[in-house]
């Protein structure tokens, strides 16, 4: 039982609950008595980097804490580019892995939030799940950073349907100039996470639009990892052995062209491509003579360093994004040397406003007075999807 539901139960008032304990109730109380948060779709406008500040969170600690759903590349680029942040700012920084275990996250935030947590940034394989714990980290006055779901202080997104047009029409252009704009295509998808659906829809959307083109299988991993894409495509071979085509993150491909070489079942011509530029993927790219093809850079060490900063802005009584856009970026030959050297060094990409305007868009300006307007919706700055 905590201090302030003993006062309570015995009915002792307010006043005299905060002489007895006044340095730990009010972040106790805002804990236990916080607002539902923005629960309706709203535009926000840009970000204000110049918005008045307010007070700094009171009693928690300066740090930087990461709960980390899983040890995929992308998740590991968000831990590198935290990690950088924490040290420049002068904070704590704890990273745990989660293991794909949605009740461990729940339960690691949880003990954070004893701890006084200053910042967090959180991913699950469930965000249901861990929601109201991470409410409860922004009831106690910290800075809370998701990747896509509710709830947040500062809710990083990509426009989801954007991103998954991009990887279609890069198909299709290879399709209609390499395969006479035919092939059969499988679409390894994440429809279970309704926030990632839009961007299967897109890629639906414009590969229905060539009449040689089928889609030979449309089904999600699970789990969404390497070794999940690889036991779908092999059970996809049975049936289909030949296939030109495969579309998804960037983790899931690479497990079906795993699939694929064992199966003997790769060519050169084939269209492999995925979303998130994950290092083994540009490799693959870097080869020529690959079926991978394709990623569409979604940079999590820059957008790593990004939330990182605005954390630490955060507990300086700072207001900070209530939103951010990761843009996707098709990866090419052509710009992937500047591409890579941005992902080791995402300190100056965050510092340079041109290089950071190419990765990221920030909207909306929330800080620890104004905690109660925290992101409670499904955001996104595609209305139309």
């Amino acid at each position: 039982m905590t201090a302030f539901e003993a006062l309570r139960r015995t009915a002792i008032s307010m006043a005299t609950a905060a002489a007895l304990v006044p340095a730990a109730l009010p972040s106790f109380v805002s804990a236990q008595e916080g607002s539902a948060g923005i629960t309706e779709p709203v535009t926000f406008p840009a970000f204000d980097p110049g918005a008045p500040p307010c007070s700094p969170p009171v009693g928690l600690k300066q740090l930087l804490a990461y709960v980390q759903e899983n040890d995929r590349q992308f998740l590991e680029g968000v831990n590198y580019g935290l990690s950088l942040a924490a040290s420049d700012r002068g904070l704590e920084y704890r990273r745990v892995l989660a293991e794909s275990d949605a009740p461990k996250a729940a339960a690691e935030i949880r003990s954070l939030l004893e701890d006084k947590v200053g910042a967090l940034i959180a991913t699950s394989s469930n965000p249901a799940i861990v929601s109201k714990d991470l409410q409860s980290v922004i009831w106690s006055g910290a800075f809370v950073g998701t990747i896509v779901p509710p709830p947040a202080t500062l809710l990083l997104n990509a426009p989801q349907y954007e991103t998954g047009k991009v990887l279609a029409d890069a198909a299709i252009a290879y399709i209609q100039s390499t395969l006479g704009g035919h092939a059969k295509v499988v679409l390894l998808t994440q429809d279970s996470m309704q926030y990632l659906a839009p961007r299967f829809s897109a890629m639906r959307d414009e590969l229905s639009a060539l009449p040689g083109v089928t889609i030979v299988a449309d089904i999600a991993p699970q789990p969404v990892d390497e070794q999940g894409g690889y036991d779908t495509m092999n059970t996809v071979l049975l049936a289909f052995p030949d296939v030109d085509v495969v579309l998804g993150g960037d983790a899931v491909v690479l497990g079906a062209l795993r699939a694929l070489r064992d199966a003997g079942k790769d060519r050169p011509n084939q269209f492999l491509g995925g979303i998130d530029g994950e290092p083994q993927a540009v490799a693959e790219i870097k080869k020529g003579d690959s079926p991978y093809k394709a990623s569409i850079a979604l940079s999590s060490p820059v957008f790593g360093y990004a939330m990182g900063q605005y954390g630490a802005d955060w507990l300086l009584g700072r207001s900070v994004p209530q939103a951010m856009d990761i843009l996707p970026i098709a990866l090419t030959k052509d710009n992937l040397a500047s591409y890579e050297a941005d992902l080791a060094d995402p300190a100056a990409v965050f510092h340079d406003p041109v290089r950071r305007a190419s990765y990221l868009r920030m909207y909306g300006n929330i800080c620890y007075d104004t905690r109660d307007q925290y992101v409670n919706f499904p955001w996104s700055s595609e209305a139309g999807h």
